[in-house]
């Protein structure tokens, strides 16, 4: 316990959290710095698996739904996800599946966009982490060499010098980088089923529209 309680510096481990911060900040900006602690939400709550066999569910319905009362009622079906609910919105109120496309596409664009802001400012926290440690091991040695004529201010130097790299490697390799790979494996998985609900949505809509299609190629001819 000892042990423990002096490498544990308050200070020290302030300066480089703020650091960090700082530098996170300039390079992401503040909104992608609040969408990155935001996503540690949904990084202990997530569940892209149970998401998928929801939408999975909620697609029969709604395919149930189309084949029974056409596109326009598909927006009926109730589900908890915003995505489901606001693509049922999209293709039952869609002229033409041109348009429930270009939504698709522009909305899974954005939510893979945000997703990466996210992953990119914990990728920078644990970038610029080492970084910092390597600074303040730098400090400490020079304030070493500065007070080789006082052995007593020997002590502290190398200890600012050695919890520095300490601290910049526990947070990238422990903290930030795990949170980064983690983030990347939900986003993954969770654009994958939202791609396939938008793929059977699709679907559903040019079989719904092919009989008008067929309807109005026969009224020309």
């Amino acid at each position: 316990m000892a042990v423990v309680g002096q490498m544990f510096d308050p200070l020290t481990l302030l300066a480089m959290l703020g650091g960090i911060a700082l530098v996170a900040l300039f390079q992401n900006g503040g909104q992608a710095m609040a969408r990155g602690f935001a996503a540690l939400v949904p990084l202990l709550l997530a569940d892209p698996a149970r998401d998928r066999d929801a939408a999975r569910g909620a697609m029969l319905k709604i395919d149930q739904v189309a084949q029974l009362r056409g596109l326009a009622c598909t927006d009926r079906v109730r589900t908890a996800d915003p995505f489901i609910a606001e693509a049922a919105r999209r293709l039952a109120n869609a002229d033409k599946v041109e348009q429930f496309d270009l939504w698709a596409a522009q909305a899974i664009a954005d939510r893979a966009q945000r997703h990466g802001a996210a992953q990119k400012m914990w990728l920078s926290v644990a970038d610029a982490a080492p970084a910092l440690g390597m600074a303040g091991t730098i400090i400490g040695l020079v304030g070493m060499f500065a007070g080789m004529n006082d052995p007593a201010t020997l002590g502290p130097s190398m200890a600012l010098a050695l919890l520095t790299t300490f601290y910049g490697v526990v947070i990238a390799n422990m903290i930030a980088a795990p949170i980064a790979a983690r983030l990347a494996d939900l986003s993954e998985r969770e654009l994958a089923w939202q791609r396939e609900v938008v793929e059977r949505m699709r679907a559903i809509a040019r079989r719904e529209t092919a009989p008008v299609r067929r309807a109005a190629i026969r009224e020309v001819a």
